[in-house]
């Protein structure tokens, strides 16, 4: 009879195969009858056609499966069907109102307070290799603030861009009236020290905000405007050159800490196999070939695409950096250092 653990939410990913002769020998073959089998519930907001559910996590599901030689099932919640809103994912995780969930770790303002180092303007490179530069921030830096629950998968998408209607953003001065969604405290502030007016929202309710007129327009990577078809409710998209991108956001896969103490232990090894930094690479990939697709759609949209040199907006999005770090330091935590070691990081992998 196959046993039901309750787990909470966190963030998805793409094991592809990952360790697979490893755990095939742990836990493949002809498992004793009496195993144990269990079903797991995952709880996420995006739609499953959307890159990382269906690019990342659904590949990551079917790996586990596999591995554990059937004995583990994990239930696929896309959308928040599971009832609640995104910001409230981490604490479904925690409080085992399911077992695992995948989550913008930003939708909670404030609460992972050193991981907003990588939000940080005009850090991100590739997401694949900001999400290892991640991943190792986490496991040095950050596992106290992920204490309450049992950490998968921690990564980042790729560099965001702004996306708005009308005549778009040319240089810095064409911030100055807009009203542009953000999707954490530290990218809204970014905003507004670049001259606009920031509002916070999952990105979920961006297409409705953007067809409505609430917002005139938001930042997001290049792979979440395929799902939410953001270049049919825009007019351009504004970039920079280089090799450093505006933002980025931190994502987390977790699990209630009792579902996993729960476990068998040849079960705790197959999800272990499938936690990590190489998973973290999988998913963080996933996102840059997302972005390739939605850069694709809105060139073939007609839409006007600009790269702008960084310059003006590196000077204006220091104010940022410099409020964070300050505040980093008044929390007791040494903000210029957590901040160098993410650049540090990034450079590190970005060199790989």
């Amino acid at each position: 009879m196959r046993k039901s653990l309750k787990m909470s939410a966190g963030a998805a990913g793409l094991a592809i195969g990952l360790a697979a002769g490893l755990v095939g020998g742990l836990v493949g073959g002809s498992a004793p009858a009496a195993a144990q089998e269990v079903t797991l519930r995952l709880h996420q907001f995006l739609p499953l056609r959307s890159t990382i559910p269906a690019e990342a996590i659904t590949p990551w599901i079917e790996a586990v499966e596999a591995d554990s030689g059937g004995r583990i099932e994990i239930e696929h919640y896309p959308s928040m069907q599971l009832g609640g809103a995104p910001p409230s994912l981490y604490d479904q995780a925690r409080d085992g109102v399911v077992d695992i969930v995948w989550t913008l770790l930003g939708y909670t303002p404030g609460r992972f307070q050193k991981l907003e180092a990588f939000e940080l303007p005009f850090m991100v490179s590739t997401a694949e290799a900001t999400s290892k530069a991640f991943h190792e921030f986490v496991q040095k830096n950050g596992l106290d603030e992920l204490s309450d629950v049992h950490p998968l998968v921690v990564h980042t998408h790729g560099p965001g861009l702004l996306h708005v209607r009308g005549e778009g953003v040319r240089s810095l001065d064409d911030m100055a009236g807009l009203t542009l969604r953000g999707p954490t405290r530290v990218i809204t502030k970014m905003l507004d020290d670049m001259g606009a007016s920031a509002v916070g929202m999952p990105v979920p309710a961006v297409p409705e905000a953007l067809s409505k007129g609430v917002i005139d327009g938001a930042v997001v990577p290049w792979e979440v405007t395929v799902p939410l078809k953001i270049a049919e409710l825009v007019d351009s998209h504004t970039g920079f050159e280089g090799d450093r991108g505006l933002y980025t956001a931190t994502f987390a896969l977790v699990m209630n800490k009792d579902s996993y103490a729960a476990l068998p232990d040849d079960l705790k090894k197959v999800i272990d196999a499938h936690s990590g930094i190489e998973t973290a690479a999988l998913f963080g990939a996933a996102m840059d070939e997302g972005d390739k697709a939605g850069l694709g759609i809105a060139r073939s949209s007609g839409n006007d695409i600009r790269m702008l040199d960084p310059g003006p907006w590196k000077q204006a999005a220091q104010a940022t950096i410099d409020d964070w770090i300050a505040e980093m330091d008044a929390q007791g935590h040494d903000g210029a250092a957590l901040v160098e070691e993410a650049r540090a990081l990034i450079e590190k992998y970005s060199a790989e």
